[in-house]
């Protein structure tokens, strides 16, 4: 048996009221998402480090369910209901508990049930404005429960997408290496292999097989597939289908064919993740490295610029903020600037606040298009925690 303290949630909860009425202030509307949610849409979009960490259960009519482990996926589907055709602006606030696994020996702040408040804010087409008022009014927020002492840290997925995209490579590629970004190592090692050996994806697939597979005939391809398995004997095994495998075969065949990546692409790309300095310098930084590989991405720059202007007026020092190259948070539902807020007594490892842009996710949900969307969450126990100057055990994870 587990064997966990009880926290005082009427006292947490208490914080979250104190977090929610200063979004109200800002022009938020209260919601209360619902805490069982359907399993297949998180799984589908919170990425690989979080999926194995969200509580899944099958319900007596079968259906695959799942405790939340966020709230801003249910905050995209209360906008849906109200607005299928996504087109409106709406700034929405929430406090209640997000559950995830967390190992036993887990620090002070990592609970299986915690708390969030958060802000959400959907259809704002001024991208770097409604970045800026995010973070302004989570910091305001936190002022307002008592925290002054905070440092920002930050990241640009929109950045990292303006490059691989300014890069001569295969769009498959460029899928790869964002899918990768989330997890160092393998990113690291998926730029190797496309300089190096772009044909490993295919080792140990059949060669014939990948030498009939015509990426123009997908359905042929399909068919192919299938009676190869047949053939030989192989069933569909867990959630992959027909057509999951054979797009993956059909890129593997493709790779058998593609020269190498360019060296001096690859720099860039290792160069830019590498890049770790306070944001002003470490755009300029960026914009050094672009001209110089003749790499142009001056739009993605000039947003980051802009956003940063916007931010000046935040009660932070943005002298001392730090933004890293390949800082991306934990959700891979994140398309842009993402975010955090840390306090010392806490440290790095256990941020008090977190966000991002995630201008995706509702299509995902079930939009009929992409819409701007971005928004932070506010840890109501770690806020507690930061203010009764309680620090965590070293090794935490955020």
């Amino acid at each position: 048996m587990i064997a966990e303290s009880t926290p005082n949630f009427d006292a947490i909860d208490a914080y979250g009221q104190r977090l929610t009425a200063s979004f109200r202030e800002a022009g938020a509307e209260l919601v209360a998402p619902s805490i069982i949610q359907p399993a297949g849409l998180f799984l589908d979009v919170i990425g690989e480090s979080l999926r194995g960490r969200t509580y899944v259960f099958t319900d007596p009519d079968g259906m695959e369910l799942c405790l939340r482990p966020d709230l801003t996926v249910p905050a995209c589907r209360i906008y849906l209901e109200r607005d299928p055709s996504a087109v409106s602006v709406q700034r929405f606030c929430y406090s209640g508990p997000v559950f995830r696994y967390q190992p036993q020996d887990a620090p002070l702040g990592h609970a299986r049930e915690t708390r969030q408040a958060g802000f959400e804010t959907f259809g704002l087409s001024d991208r770097a404005a409604a970045d800026a008022e995010v973070v302004r009014v989570t910091v305001e927020a936190l002022t307002a429960a008592g925290l002054n002492d905070l440092s920002l840290r930050m990241g640009d997925l929109g950045l990292l997408h303006a490059i691989l995209d300014a890069q001569a490579m295969p769009s498959r590629w460029r899928r790869r290496l964002a899918h990768q970004f989330w997890r160092a190592d393998a990113f690291h090692a998926e730029l190797r292999r496309l300089v190096q050996w772009p044909a490993e994806s295919a080792r140990g697939i059949d060669p014939a097989l990948l030498a009939r597979l015509d990426p123009a005939q997908p359905a042929a391809a399909e068919a192919e597939v299938a009676d190869y398995l047949a053939a030989s004997t192989i069933d569909l095994f867990g959630t992959r289908q027909l057509s999951e495998i054979t797009a993956g075969l059909l890129e593997a065949a493709q790779d058998t064919r593609a020269g190498p990546l360019d060296p001096a692409h690859a720099r860039l790309i290792e160069d830019y993740v590498a890049i770790a300095d306070n944001p002003a310098r470490a755009i300029d930084t960026l914009e050094k490295l672009a001209t110089t590989a003749r790499c142009d991405i001056a739009p993605a720059i000039a947003a980051f610029r802009h956003r940063l202007d916007l931010m000046r007026g935040i009660r932070l020092d943005l002298q001392a903020a730090r933004f890293s190259g390949e800082f991306g948070r934990r959700f891979e539902y994140y398309t842009g600037f993402v975010f955090d807020l840390v306090s010392p007594v806490l440290g790095g490892q256990s941020p008090v606040a977190g966000g991002g842009r995630y201008d995706s996710l509702l299509h995902a949900v079930g939009a009929p298009h992409d819409v701007p969307a971005v928004g932070a969450a506010i840890f109501t126990e770690r806020v507690r925690d930061a203010l009764d100057g309680r620090r965590p055990p070293a090794g935490g994870r955020a």
